[in-house]
Formats: structure tokens, sequence, C-alpha cells
């Protein structure tokens, strides 16, 4: 099992009594007959596990000779496509395909590839890193050194090596030599050392980091996030912030990131699919609940009045439940 992916906060698990065979052979029919009946793919392909979902892959190209994936593309359009290929993708596949999104063509979706890059493990870094050689014969580093310049760069490229430290050990010594480092780095002195920067907050891991703000407040009497914002700017100023945000509190980062997404004029659905799909096993119960604390109503209901038909109903039964 890919637990790397899988926390305890989410809002799908595996399905009981599931048989591989048996949902292929559903799906096959709901795609086959005479007009789609797409109750049954959202049924099937939302209350099944990723891991359950790649056994289903397994048996329908064994039994049919076709990969489910291009069966849906070729019988489903818009959104709600997307949507339902994004669930029968591996994890890693799919970061690596929306990592992949963010960078071609003209212009890079730097949102997307800061919260990408800052909600994912090391672990998980490496096995999207892996994905995207297999998927794309290249290699990300390569990618992201192409479109990216600067400290931007040299930041995405640590995080995209997967060497943040995954231990839930703190060292206190540590925090404070780090915060000292910091402060050095950017308060103190004429001038900024973006390296520091990057070097503690793209390589120590979330726990470490949250002591290492504390003492960092009580070196500088300021916030780092406001010392971040007083002395570097840019995109790499966006990724600090964010590595700021998810280490204080990762599903209130990922909420806000929801929120801009279905706030406003027209729907961001490349992020809104993201952060659904690939946050439904790890703690997308927490993400609802950060976001009906900050924006006042649930994720559900802003879900409900921003979309509409079969991808509605798919991204509903994703998200669980109201608020």
């Amino acid at each position: 099992v890919d637990s790397a992916y899988v926390g305890h906060r989410g809002t799908i698990r595996d399905y009981p009594g599931f048989s591989p065979s048996a949902d292929a052979e559903a799906i096959h029919k709901a795609i086959r007959g005479i007009g789609t009946d797409e109750k049954v793919l959202i049924s099937i392909l939302t209350e099944r596990s990723n891991t359950q979902r790649q056994l289903i892959v397994k048996e329908y190209q064994a039994a049919y000779g076709k990969e489910l994936k291009d069966d849906l593309k070729g019988d489903l359009s818009g959104n709600f496509k997307r949507a339902m290929v994004a669930l029968v993708t591996p994890p890693a596949v799919f970061d690596a395909k929306q990592l992949q999104k963010s960078m071609k063509g003209a212009g890079t979706n730097e949102d997307a590839l800061i919260e990408i890059l800052t909600t994912r493990t090391g672990r998980q870094m490496k096995e999207i890193a892996q994905a995207y050689s297999t998927v794309y014969k290249k290699s990300l580093r390569d990618d992201v050194c192409s479109e990216a310049s600067g400290d931007f760069r040299k930041a995405l490229l640590t995080l995209a090596e997967g060497r943040r430290d995954e231990s839930l050990k703190v060292d206190e010594h540590l925090a404070k030599k780090d915060a000292q480092i910091l402060y050095n780095a950017g308060e103190k002195k004429w001038g900024t050392d973006e390296d520091k920067f990057t070097e503690i907050l793209c390589l120590r891991s979330f726990p470490q980091l949250k002591l290492t703000f504390d003492e960092y407040k009580n070196i500088s009497q300021k916030d780092i996030e406001d010392s971040i914002k007083g002395e570097l700017s840019g995109h790499f100023e966006d990724l600090l912030l964010a590595i700021v945000h998810c280490v204080r509190n990762t599903p209130a980062f990922l909420a806000d990131r929801l929120h801009q997404a279905l706030k406003g004029a027209g729907t961001d659905e490349f992020t809104l699919n993201r952060i659904m799909v690939s946050r439904s096993e790890i703690d997308l119960l927490d993400i609802r609940a950060e976001f009906k604390k900050h924006y006042g109503c649930s994720l559900y209901s802003a879900i409900k009045s921003d979309t509409s038909g079969n991808y509605e109903i798919t991204l509903l039964k994703i998200c669980g439940g109201d608020d």
C-alpha cells in the first residue's frame, strides 16, 4: 500500500466487501450502455480508496483490454471527466501530472507549484519525482530548472529532492541556533542571505520549524512571517510564506487555497480538483474544519453553490459531508 499518501483524517477509506472484478464489470456496463450511467461511476469511484481503485484499473485492463482512464476520457467531458480521471490515477502520478501542467505552456502557475511542493512530505516528493521521470521521460529537476530562476529555483529544487527531515523529534538547541542564523541572515544585516532561509525552511522537519519560529520571535520580537515579508520578495517570498503557513497548520493553508479557488467570479477547478482528490485520504476532514472556522460556511456548501451537475455530485461525495 502506498502509505506515503494515506493519513487518518481523510474522508475516503477502504470500501468493505470490496470486489475489483464486480466493480470493473459494473463500470464497464455503465460506460458501454446506451448513454453513460454516471451515477454508477460516481458511486463506485468515490467510495473506494485509491489503492482499491488501482485494483479496479488492473482488473478492467485484464477483462476488457482497455485502460479505464482512456474509456473515461472517451466517454465523459469537462470538469467531471477530469475529476473521474484524477480518482483512478495513482497519487504520485497525479501529483507529477499536476506539476507538469503547472509548468508547461506559456507562463508558469507558480501558486500550484508552491502548493504541491510545500504540502508533500519528503517521502511523497521522492515518489513524485520517480513518477515524473517515468511518465515524462525527463527529470522533475530539469523542468523546474527551466521554469524558475534565482532563489526561487534553488528553494523549489531543494523541496523537489524530498530531502526534508521527517523525524518528529525536536532539538531545542538546534531551534535556537537556526533561529539565530535566520535572524543574522535577515533582520540583522544589510541585504539578506537568502540561502540560509532556503536551507533551514526547506530541510528541517515541520515540528522542528515550529519550535524554531517560536525561538525566532524571542530573539527578534517579530513573527517570522513579518521578517520574510520585509526581507524577501516575489515568488521566493510566496514560497517561504507558504512553508511557514504549512508548518503552523497545513489543513488551514489548504482550506485557504480552496477558499481562493471557490470565491469570486469563476472557479479555479485546477486547484479545486487537485486539493479535493489529493487530500481525500490524508486530511480532508481537517481541511473542512478549518474552512468552516475561517470562512463561516462549510466547504460542502461552498462547493454546492459554485459547481453543478455530475461534477458537483462527485466533489460533494469526496467532501464527504456538510459541517
